[in-house]
Formats: structure tokens, C-alpha cells, sequence
């Protein structure tokens, strides 16, 4: 007698809820937020007003990740100008003092700005996880219209507060039009 092997089901990556507006997934995400989900993003065609604030986010690592690449910039070409003009190759150039700072000024304006626009980049793609190839939302054919005309919001299966029922009860509660599960 042979034995019917059991069909493995994919884990579970989380749960992704669509609304129809920008009214009911900003209150959606106030809730969300206020029954302490810490996994979880909003997808949407337009910028919504506020939303930052209605999930809890906080100021951005990128800021800092920006002022150190400027500081960084700005010490070096100090360092490297004052180095070289004042110790290494020390030639009077129109009377100035070796360590004058107003030549070094357009150097130093341009290894601030150049420093700062490659933290801006490089931070932007470490914090946000990029290159990313693949994302279990892309399966879904209701999230790929996301950028058409369709709000989404979606938690991780990850987070401590996540229960498979529950959470997609929750999001239908909340006004959600459509609830599906996402496969990892």
C-alpha cells in the first residue's frame, strides 16, 4: 500500500491587507501601529501626507550617515591641503601664510559635497536593503497594481505581535477590501 506524500506548504512570509483610500490605510496604520506591530509597511501610488507620523517612524539614520560623510570630507581636505602646502611641498604663493585657508576653501566645498552625496547614496541602498531581487509581494497580482491605484499595507510574519488568524481579522476589521496571505 503505498502512502500519499504530503505536499509541503510554503512558509509564511506575512499578511498583505488592500484599502480602497488614503483615509482608511492612514487610519489603518495608526491601529496597526497602536497594537504595537513593529514589522509592517504601507504601499501607496502617492505620497500620503502624514503617514510617517501615523506609523511611528522615526528620523532617518540617513542624516547622520550625510553629516559624517561632510565632516569627513571637510577634515580631509583640511588635513590633506594644511599637509601639503604647510609641511610637504612648502612654496610661497603670493606672500600667504603655508596654512591660509582661503585657497583651500573651493576644495574643501568640494570633498564636503562629494563625500556627502556618496553616504547619501551608499547609506540609502545599506539601510533600505538593496539590491533586492526578490520580494514575496511580488507574487501577489493585487500588490503589483500598487503603483497604479491601490494602497496596501503588509506585516511580517516576524513580528512578535503577528498570529496568522488574528492579524488578517485585525485588517479586515480595519476597512480592509481584500486580505491575503503571503507566501515567503
Amino acid at each position: 500500500m503505498a502512502h500519499a506524500e504530503a505536499i509541503p506548504t510554503p512558509p509564511v512570509w506575512g499578511v498583505m491587507a488592500e484599502f480602497p483610500d488614503i483615509t482608511s490605510i492612514y487610519k489603518a496604520a495608526h491601529e496597526v501601529r497602536d497594537a504595537g506591530f513593529t514589522k509592517w509597511d504601507v504601499y501607496s501610488p502617492v505620497p500620503i501626507h502624514g503617514m510617517s507620523e501615523a506609523m511611528g517612524l522615526k528620523l532617518s539614520r540617513i542624516t547622520f550617515i550625510i553629516g559624517a560623510g561632510a565632516t569627513t570630507g571637510v577634515l580631509g581636505a583640511i588635513a590633506l591641503q594644511i599637509g601639503i602646502s604647510a609641511y610637504e611641498y612648502q612654496t610661497v604663493v603670493g606672500g600667504k601664510p603655508f596654512a591660509a585657508w582661503e585657497p583651500f576653501t573651493p576644495i574643501i566645498f568640494e570633498l564636503g559635497v562629494l563625500l556627502s552625496a556618496f553616504g547619501a547614496v551608499f547609506g540609502m541602498l545599506a539601510l533600505n536593503k538593496l539590491p533586492m531581487l526578490y520580494h514575496p509581494l511580488h507574487k501577489k497580482e493585487r500588490f503589483l497594481r500598487v503603483s497604479d491605484d491601490r494602497f496596501v499595507l503588509a506585516i511580517e510574519a516576524d513580528d512578535p505581535n503577528y498570529d496568522a488568524s488574528a492579524t488578517g481579522a485585525m485588517l479586515k476589521k480595519l476597512g480592509a477590501t481584500h486580505v491575503d496571505v503571503v507566501e515567503a
